[in-house]
């Protein structure tokens, strides 16, 4: 096998002491990819780019959670095999067109205790019907945020990928 082979960085490591003790085996990865290497790494890059993202939060609305200017990484297979679920974060478009009051979501009659929301909402919405293949999204600055309770509920068809993480720019 062609990557067990000692690469020309291995023969210098004998004058650093620290490092005498590691196999030239462990050091495989510092030499130039052959085919196989590629290929692999050319696969990897390809499913990232069909299946991952990385965006960034160009408004307040998901203060404090997410900040403005905060690079995230959004995966756009899991909806494909599953419904979204009440606390998933999701990147959607919104689309060209529940209920709240005394600062509390209420769902199905039942108010939700939600320790993410920068502060409570300060309107009304009365109740709304959420139609089958569709999503009532609400961003956690509600005060400040362009969701659902602007628009109504949107599409599951308009959402784009879910949230993984966040890595600060």
């Amino acid at each position: 096998m062609s990557f067990l082979r000692p690469s020309a960085l291995y023969r210098l490591l004998p004058t650093i002491s620290s490092l005498r003790w590691m196999t030239y085996q462990a050091l495989s990865f510092l030499r130039w990819p052959n085919l196989d290497g590629f290929m692999s790494y050319l696969v990897l890059v390809l499913l990232w780019s069909m299946f991952m993202e990385i965006r960034f939060i160009p408004s307040k609305s998901m203060c404090p959670t997410l900040r403005v200017g905060d690079r995230i990484i959004s995966e756009m297979v899991s909806y494909y095999f599953k419904s979204p679920a009440v606390d998933d974060i999701v990147l959607f478009t919104a689309p060209k067109n529940l209920q709240v009051h005394h600062g509390l979501l209420h769902i199905n009659g039942i108010a939700r205790y939600e320790d993410f929301i920068a502060e409570p909402p300060m309107y009304k919405l009365g109740a709304t019907y959420v139609p089958p293949h569709h999503v009532f999204v609400l961003g956690d600055n509600r005060n400040n945020s362009y969701d659902s309770h602007v628009w109504g509920p949107l599409p599951i068809g308009n959402i784009i990928g879910r949230y993984v993480t966040c890595f600060r720019p």
